[in-house]
């Protein structure tokens, strides 16, 4: 922050913003040893709200017209059924529920970037004397990455389950050169397969959790940047523009975020189908 009774920089606001309401001060690039207490604490707040909706649509679900609640989630139910039909060929009975719970809850998260962004800093401010705070979750790459590693984790069960271990194994020596009654030959090609197959699963983890992470924390660095033009507003002509151009460019971006948090669940929801359909089935 600056000092006091000044006015922040544009610099030491934005890193003000960006900075996280952590159990300690992160001493190298990986640190498991410190929580982004923020992070956690929203990332539980929209799954139970995600659950307590879902089971709410289906405690009030009758025949007949069903009200718009009741519609909107069947619609999502039938959206998400008819991708996983495509996708996974085996048993949906939980990759189909589990998709749609993810869908919404990246939604939930995604939607915490279209509230104004001082308002969760000052509330944890002014009432609980928390000096940083930074509610997206979704623009946090320890959450982004936490969620693709549970992917990565389903990839590595369905592919012992539908195959078994010891047919997982074979895979993970065999394809995608597959090999041969050569020793000689067999085990150069081996360890390339299981290399390459170690890179793949490490790859489609990482590329996951990076793909939605880089989206939420452009369009949150955006928002910071909007709301810097509100800074300089003052009763001039210069003030007066600064002041329209704020309102024009935070609706502007406002209304096109909506199709970011849409489109990013959508694709997390879509890939994490993909991915678990791959492992379903043998190269």
């Amino acid at each position: 922050m600056a000092a006091s009774g000044q006015a922040p920089t544009a610099t030491e606001y934005i890193v003000h913003h960006l900075t996280h309401l952590s159990t300690g001060k992160q001493q190298s690039i990986i640190d498991f040893s410190v929580f982004n207490v923020d992070t956690i604490v929203f990332s539980i707040a929209m799954m139970s709200l995600t659950l307590f909706l879902l089971w709410l649509a289906a405690r009030k679900v009758t025949s007949g017209v069903p009200g718009r609640f009741q519609a909107a989630v069947e619609s999502l139910v039938e959206l998400v059924e008819e991708q996983s039909k495509s996708i996974v060929h085996g048993d949906r009975t939980f990759i189909a529920p589990l998709a749609l719970t993810v869908f919404v809850w990246i939604i939930l998260m995604n939607a915490i970037d279209l509230i104004p962004v001082e308002l969760f800093p000052w509330i944890a401010h002014n009432i609980f004397h928390i000096e940083y705070l930074r509610p997206l979750p979704t623009a946090d790459l320890n959450g982004t990455l936490g969620m693709s590693f549970g992917v990565f984790l389903l990839m590595i069960y369905y592919g012992i389950k539908v195959k078994g271990f010891g047919g997982f194994l074979h895979e993970l020596v065999a394809a995608p050169f597959g090999t041969s009654k050569n020793p000689l030959v067999a085990i150069p090609l081996g360890i390339a397969n299981l290399g390459l197959n170690i890179i793949e699963y490490l790859a489609k983890m990482v590329s996951l959790g990076m793909r939605l992470f880089g989206n939420m924390y452009a369009g949150e660095l955006l928002f910071f940047l909007i709301a810097l033009l509100g800074g300089f507003v003052a009763m001039n002509t210069t003030g007066v523009f600064m002041a329209i151009g704020h309102v024009i460019a935070g609706t502007a971006w406002l209304l096109f975020h909506i199709l970011i948090v849409l489109l990013q669940a959508f694709i997390f929801m879509m890939l994490t189908m993909v991915y678990i359909g791959q492992a379903h089935e043998g190269h």
